[in-house]
């Protein structure tokens, strides 16, 4: 007799965490078609029954339990003597009326993003982005309402970034702070708000300017921060203390962001800083998963932009005349490098920042 071969689930590893991954996708779309439904809100009002739920925000009884058990599953929901409340994680980023909500960052992902990533193979394939080529989250500004849409999710992806810079660094020895790509001044207006001190100014594209004004309005710091209209790689920059680039070099190409490092550390003079962050991947390129995904992401969505290490951040600083001070996180998903123009005959060195 022949000795039977030991089928693959008892000679190693189960499928299962491939089959979790096959099937992630579930888990991810019920949690987008709760911020449609505005579940989250709805709950963060007062705990609710399955029925109650399913009454007041119009879902078939078939799949509303399942629906809602399945966000006590995923940690979204909790549930007790059969009603639903919001974890402390939802009710603070789920909830509409919650000042860290990122409902519209989700709402932006499954619209425009996840199409995207349909796509990846043929991306893969050809080096080439799969953005359509007049997309609906890519009108620009032609739809006000739709831009500030946008540009509220990418301050929601911003916010834990700009909360860890405002409160990580010593600010006392800058008097003006300039946002590069700053769109609706949100970094911008968080430091100021820190750090009265301050004189900001947020630099974007003049298309930008509408909507830094609403927003400027809403936040209450009216006047506390200026606009620069510019395009960051052709047009004049004002001068700075400090010049923060935030989620902006990996969206260019690498000798797009050189040239813009070395805008930015002429705009500092030679006593100033130059502080970025954006969620770099680790020296050793085995994570953080979300980075090297991002990294994809970038490959889908823009020209030449990618994800990309702190090593790879140094090279461009020092080819840009800069030397790296100091490198840390800047919240939970972002690292952060400030470096200083380099002086004549300074060989750089890395150490503590200020």
């Amino acid at each position: 007799m022949h000795e039977r071969s030991a089928p693959a689930s008892e000679a190693g590893a189960g499928p299962g965490r491939i089959l979790e991954l096959a099937m992630a996708f579930y888990g991810s779309r019920a949690r987008m078609a709760a911020v449609e439904l505005d579940l989250f809100t709805r709950v963060a009002r007062g705990p609710a029954t399955a029925d109650e739920l399913c009454a007041d925000l119009g879902i078939h009884p078939r799949g509303g339990e399942d629906f809602l058990d399945a966000l006590v599953a995923l940690d979204l929901l909790e549930r007790e003597d059969g009603r639903y409340r919001c974890t402390p994680e939802s009710a603070a980023h789920l909830d509409a009326a919650a000042p860290g909500y990122v409902g519209g960052y989700a709402r932006l992902a499954d619209a425009a993003l996840y199409p995207l990533w349909g796509r990846l193979t043929e991306a893969l394939r050809t080096g080439r982005p799969q953005v359509p080529e007049d997309p609906a989250f890519l009108q620009g500004y032609r739809d006000p309402d739709l831009a500030d849409r946008f540009m509220g999710a990418m301050d929601a992806v911003n916010a834990e970034a700009a909360r860890a810079i405002a409160a990580g660094l010593d600010w006392s020895g800058v008097e003006v702070v300039a946002d590069f790509g700053g769109a609706r001044g949100n970094l911008a207006a968080g430091l100021v708000r820190a750090h009265p001190h301050l004189k900001a100014v947020c630099v974007d594209l003049p298309e930008t300017a509408p909507l830094f004004e609403r927003h400027m309005d809403r936040l209450g710091t009216t006047g506390q921060v200026a606009f620069h209209a510019a395009d960051l790689l052709a047009d004049p920059l004002p001068r700075a203390d400090a010049v923060v680039l935030g989620h902006m070099l990996h969206y260019f190409g690498d000798g797009d962001r050189t040239e813009l490092l070395r805008r930015a550390a002429g705009a500092v003079g030679p006593s100033g800083a130059v502080l970025v962050y954006d969620r770099m991947i680790g020296g050793d390129r085995r994570g953080p998963a979300l980075s090297l995904l991002g990294s994809l992401n970038m490959l889908l969505s823009s020209d030449g932009g990618r994800e990309y290490t702190v090593d790879e951040c140094r090279g461009w600083m020092e080819e840009a005349g800069l030397r790296v001070e100091r490198v840390g996180p800047a919240g939970p998903l972002d690292t952060l490098v400030v470096a200083r123009p380099r002086a004549a005959g300074d060989a750089g060195a890395e150490g503590g920042a200020r």
